[in-house]
């Protein structure tokens, strides 16, 4: 997917979360381990979002792979790290497709 189609569904959904009543927290933090496309706070918990486009829900969910998630798992605990964050907290997908966006709660493999 080229950079400009994964802007265009980041923003997506950011704007979906933020109807959803999650606070956004941060976009794209980057550590030597990965990237969290999107960080959200909803009902005290710390959410790490990743966010993954394509033609259909099975061909975005799927290249969440065991090694992106424990990248994004690291890159997590960077990001608490460094924020003194000691609270719940989550890892949830955000699917965009042409016709739809969902929300993936707690993705594990």
């Amino acid at each position: 997917m080229s950079r400009e189609k994964g802007n265009i569904a980041e923003s997506k959904a950011v704007s979906f979360l933020q109807e959803s009543g999650y606070e956004i927290l941060e976009q794209n933090f980057y550590s030597r381990f990965g990237e969290i496309d999107i960080i959200v706070m909803k009902d005290n918990a710390l959410h790490f979002v990743e966010v993954k486009s394509g033609e259909d829900y099975e061909s975005a969910i799927y290249n969440i792979t065991p090694q992106k998630l424990s990248r994004i798992i690291k890159t997590a605990q960077v990001y608490m790290k460094k924020h003194n964050f000691d609270s719940d907290y989550v890892f949830d997908a955000v699917v965009v497709t042409p016709d739809k966006l969902l929300l993936v709660e707690n993705i594990t493999l």
